[in-house]
């Protein structure tokens, strides 16, 4: 079985909006994505550095790391696109688009 991470940076719209931000991806969006069968954890990350919100420049203040396990890492990917275009897996206005996402597999083990 393979395993990897997708790795998501982003950030709220505003400053206003990071509260409600926060408040989305811990009780709403982390629970609807672990219901995706090969993803099987989450961990968020807020860069120690990053001073207040800003809506442009600078890299990406926040970083969500799901662990992936699956024959195929295209599978949970494939679900999650799935689940989100139908809705049973929701954005939030608050997250500013696009996020930058990328799976990685993991080598040797």
């Amino acid at each position: 079985m393979a395993k990897g991470i997708l790795l998501v940076q982003s950030r709220p719209v505003s400053a206003e909006a990071e509260a409600e931000y926060n408040r989305w991806y811990d009780e709403e969006h982390i629970p609807d994505v672990l219901k995706v069968p090969g993803i099987v954890a989450a961990r968020r990350f807020r860069a120690r550095d990053a001073g207040p919100i800003t809506v442009s420049g600078g890299a990406q203040p926040y970083v969500i790391v799901y662990e992936l396990e699956a024959d195929d890492l295209n599978t949970p990917m494939d679900e999650l696109a799935k689940r989100t275009a139908e809705g049973s897996v929701t954005l939030s206005d608050t997250i500013d688009r696009p996020s930058l996402t990328t799976v990685y597999e993991l080598l040797g083990e």
